[in-house]
């Protein structure tokens, strides 16, 4: 089998394991604590992720990509099937912690590996398309079968069950497959990486980008959920078929998105249109009230994913266009605004919602991911 089918085949199960903790992470520790302080717990898995992510690239030119993906899954998968025995509180928030900080690192290694086994950089944003696309079919799937574990109910432990067994393929697939590592990686000091990174208008921006990208990723996983479940009571019999129909964009429009850029339009261009509406449906959200229809709140919810989608497509293209599997402090330094992220949204999250409404919430940070998106999107220059 070919290293990039393996590797997507492989992210398609990394990133199911993921979705099917996020989407219920915040409804399950507001069975625990008050809901507007759920979202705290991922900021100190990030807070693990922050710490562990120095020291990430010399681990990987020491042992290499593919037997810390290994090892990592493997605590993973321990850390879920404690989960799933139900346990108390504080060991609760313990193991979620973890299970939130070991994602990101997972996901770092496949980054490495797909660079590895990627040679013309010309169809670098065909191939990082492709394999986000995998790992997206994953994320539709996700909520459908949430909606079939809890049943109308809220056993939560059947869904850490299905996330610790959807790592054994995962774990099967790196442990007999062989996958190219390509050379070793490449160390400079994380402060000259991160003056490198500065001083290339185009990667500060595909970083700063991504990070806005990862704020609204650990909004709207986090706190869609606990709107619509927790505080409007919408059963999750139906919230699995409306997220799936909202994640719908991400295996649709990716590709696609990633092809017309190579070829015709070029990445800012529907960066900033990406950037655009995804916040704005986003600040709409605050409007859905339990008697709004649930097929507005699927449109709605569809609509910020294809914003989403186009602006996740275009940030990994552009990326990993000006880069290979030997920079791997600037790939760390990329992937470490996801923890950053999720350790500023649930924090400003949690202000907002402790002193105002959801709709407020929903409205001020939705006006940030404009915002923010089109100043980062600015400086890009597009290479077609």
């Amino acid at each position: 089998m070919h290293p990039r089918a393996i590797l997507s085949i492989s992210n398609f199960f990394a990133a199911g394991h993921f979705f099917l903790v996020i989407y219920v992470v915040a409804p399950y520790l507001a069975l625990f604590m008050p809901a507007s302080q759920a979202g705290l717990v991922i900021s100190l898995g990030a807070v693990i992720t922050l710490a562990v992510f120095p020291f990430m690239s010399r681990l990987v030119s020491r042992f290499g990509a593919r037997h810390i993906a290994l090892t990592l899954a493997c605590l993973q998968a321990i850390v879920l099937f404690m989960l799933a025995a139900s346990p108390g509180l504080v060991p609760a928030i313990i193991c979620i912690a973890a299970a939130c900080a070991l994602s990101p690192l997972i996901a770092y290694q496949l980054d490495l590996l797909l660079e590895a086994s990627t040679r013309e950089e010309s169809a670098t944003g065909r191939v990082r398309a492709l394999f986000l696309t995998s790992g997206n079919i994953a994320l539709i799937l996700s909520p459908l079968l949430i909606g079939f574990l809890l049943d109308g109910g809220e056993e939560y432990s059947r869904v850490f069950l299905a996330s610790a067994l959807a790592l054994a393929p995962f774990i099967v697939l790196l442990l007999f497959e062989r996958l190219p590592e390509g050379e070793a990686p490449k160390f400079n000091a994380l402060s000259m990486t991160c003056s490198c990174i500065w001083a290339d208008r185009d990667l500060r921006a595909a970083a700063l980008g991504n990070g806005v990208l990862q704020f609204f990723y650990h909004l709207a996983p986090l706190y869609i959920p606990l709107y619509l479940h927790t505080a409007l009571g919408i059963a999750w019999s139906d919230l699995g078929w409306i997220f799936a129909i909202m994640l719908l964009p991400f295996v649709f429009v990716e590709y696609p998105a990633g092809w017309i850029a190579d070829r015709w339009l070029g990445d800012k261009e529907l960066m900033i249109a990406g950037f655009v509406i995804t916040g704005l449906s986003f600040a709409v959200l605050g409007f859905i009230t339990a008697a709004t229809p649930l097929y507005v709140i699927a449109m709605i919810l569809f609509v910020t994913r294809v914003g989403a989608a186009l602006v996740e497509s275009m940030i990994e293209g552009h990326f990993f266009r000006r880069v290979s599997e030997r920079d791997a402090n600037t790939i760390s330094i990329f992937r470490m605004t996801r923890p950053f992220a999720a350790l500023i949204a649930p924090v400003m999250a949690s202000v907002i919602l402790f002193s105002s409404s959801y709709l407020v919430f929903f409205m001020i940070t939705g006006a940030l991911i404009v915002a923010l998106g089109i100043i980062t999107t600015i400086a890009i220059h597009d290479v077609r």
